[in-house]
């Protein structure tokens, strides 16, 4: 049996990074929406799966150096970065700012090294992975204007401004490779395209609600949320359509990456009714975070039925 469970977690696919990620902001939108023993629960089981994938990075890194090349100029390597400040930003939300601030450094050094390797493989034509690249840089710009919301330096909040530019920058990059065939017949990853510009909203907000910005550049930000959640909405209604009219019933590893998004997108919907004081994405947050609830739970029975079949 203990073999057995080595094998499973030792073949995962950079993709599976994507899980930590949908089980962290499920975190996070349950503590937002005042259901803190669930929240604490999907925390515990995203820092063990966290830590699980960690282990498994510092192997390949140090055992199998030819596969981890490999996969680290994939998109799905950026799973590591966006995973690291999701994580992160729920623990500091929690109030450990030391660690999440450990991890905010982690996720800044691996973050060049592996944005660039994928960068310098783009194709033409790209899954939804593409979007990674904007994701992982959101990433960090919600977990800098989170900390710094915690007042561990007002210059994080300058810094989260700069990764959320470069994040919007690299989502326009990443929508011209976009193949959008895949929003049709996509294994799920396809998501990520709404759920980049919902963690762009994320940031948003945050930076909408530091007291460092006023006047005109506090109303930019506020806009700027504003049209971004409307945007990843508009990915959202246009994917549960493609869904609905070629469903995709089967478990792919990519499906955490249909559930992240969906979940991402009901954290930015809360954070942005608190930071623009406008009430309806409150309401729709609350309603998003159920139906990302329910996705999870499919997804986590299709991975056990998965690795109960081998």
């Amino acid at each position: 049996m203990s073999r057995q469970a080595g094998a499973w977690w030792t073949e995962l696919p950079p993709a599976a990074g994507a899980a930590v990620m949908a089980t962290a902001i499920i975190s996070v939108g349950l503590h937002l929406n005042g259901a803190e023993a669930l929240s604490r629960l999907w925390l515990a089981m995203a820092a063990a799966l966290w830590c699980l994938l960690a282990l498994d990075f510092v192997t390949r890194l140090l055992r199998d150096r030819d596969r981890w090349s490999s996969e680290a100029d994939t998109p799905p390597a950026l799973t590591a970065v966006a995973a690291t400040t999701v994580l992160g930003t729920r623990l500091s939300v929690l109030g450990w700012q030391i660690v999440a601030c450990a991890l905010l450094a982690l996720a800044a050094v691996i973050w060049p090294g592996l944005l660039i390797a994928v960068v310098r493989h783009w194709q033409r034509r790209m899954p939804g992975a593409a979007f990674l690249v904007c994701v992982a840089t959101q990433g960090l710009a919600v977990l800098a204007a989170t900390l710094s919301l915690a007042g561990q330096g007002d210059w994080l909040g300058r810094a989260a401004l700069a990764a959320l530019v470069l994040g919007l920058v690299l989502y326009g990059e990443a929508l011209v490779r976009f193949d959008f065939r895949e929003v049709r017949a996509g294994a799920g990853d396809q998501w990520i395209g709404g759920g980049a510009l919902a963690i762009s909203a994320l940031a948003a907000s945050k930076l909408t609600l530091s007291p460092w910005w006023t006047g005109a550049a506090h109303t930019a930000l506020r806009t700027l949320t504003l049209v971004l959640l409307a945007l990843s909405l508009s990915w959202c209604a246009a994917l549960l359509i493609a869904e609905a009219r070629r469903p995709r019933l089967h478990y792919d590893v990519r499906r955490w990456s249909t559930v992240f998004p969906l979940g991402m997108t009901a954290v930015a919907s809360l954070s942005t009714a608190a930071a623009t004081h406008v009430d309806w994405p409150h309401t729709l947050g609350q309603v998003l975070l159920w139906i990302a609830l329910a996705a999870w739970v499919l997804a986590f029975a299709g991975f056990v039925r998965k690795i109960s079949a081998r």
